[in-house]
């Protein structure tokens, strides 16, 4: 090895080391004097959605979750298996690109204000036993620990309902509803009264009301179990209304 070299080295380890302190330190404005305080937080997350990979495996999707697909990057905070293994991609205090466009109420930035979930699901098969309680005891968890509201569960489709339809209609809404999450209407037998305005039902629950038969779609998957593919026509019945009346409405059940 040729001397010079030798006395090199030291010079390159230190560079190492400030490269890797640097990348460590807090973002700071070239600006601006840097006089820290230790008034801060992270990110808290107030909303929890849940997806169906529509993919065959979950290392399938663990992959996806990591790379670039078709789409490009995107990620979630959470992937449980069919056989109810938990795994996490991104720290809760960060911010993983699963929700993209949509709007819940009025959150337009889902990405920077909710937990992402993945569940292994190929869209068409039903969701298993332990994956359903690997989700139950995980959003104990997060809702305990980041004090998100229990009743902030949602799925992908219900903020996105021009794009998506995952977690789909065969997912147990109301499962998660027995164990505390989510919203579910206690009875739906009893009629609305007069002048009940299922939009403004609607756009109490957060939904997004650009395109009214999408909207309505994604209601029938989150509420009635029920499919209508792409029908453009998608339109509320006398139970939609009950249903709609019993979830916005205290005395509505």
């Amino acid at each position: 090895m040729r001397p010079h070299l030798v006395k090199l080295r030291p010079n390159l380890v230190l560079a190492c080391l400030l490269l890797a302190a640097c990348a460590q330190a807090p973002v700071r404005n070239p600006l601006a004097a840097w006089v820290p305080s230790p008034n801060y937080d992270t990110r808290r997350p107030v909303i929890i959605v849940l997806h169906a990979t529509e993919q065959e495996s979950a290392q399938e999707s663990l992959d996806t979750l990591r790379t670039r697909n078709s789409g490009g990057k995107v990620s979630a905070h959470y992937l449980i298996g069919e056989d109810g293994r938990l795994y996490q991609l991104v720290a809760d205090a960060e911010r993983a690109w699963h929700a993209g466009g949509g709007r819940w109420g009025a959150i337009t930035d889902l990405n920077s204000a909710s937990i992402g979930i993945e569940l292994d699901n190929d869209g068409v098969e039903p969701f298993t036993e332990p994956q359903l309680a690997a989700l139950l005891v995980l959003l104990q968890d997060l809702c305990e620990r980041l004090d998100v509201p229990k009743t902030q569960v949602i799925a992908h489709a219900d903020l996105a309902p021009t794009r998506k339809r995952d977690p789909g209609a065969r997912f147990p809404w109301k499962r998660l509803a027995d164990a505390g999450f989510g919203r579910w209407p206690a009875e739906a037998t009893i009629d609305p009264p007069a002048g009940f305005d299922p939009w403004l039902a609607m756009r109490a629950l957060g939904y997004p009301l650009d395109d009214r038969a999408a909207a309505v779609r994604a209601f029938h998957r989150h509420y009635r179990g029920r499919d209508d593919g792409d029908d453009p026509q998608a339109a509320f019945d006398a139970q939609d209304l009950r249903v709609l009346h019993a979830l916005t409405d205290p005395d509505g059940r």
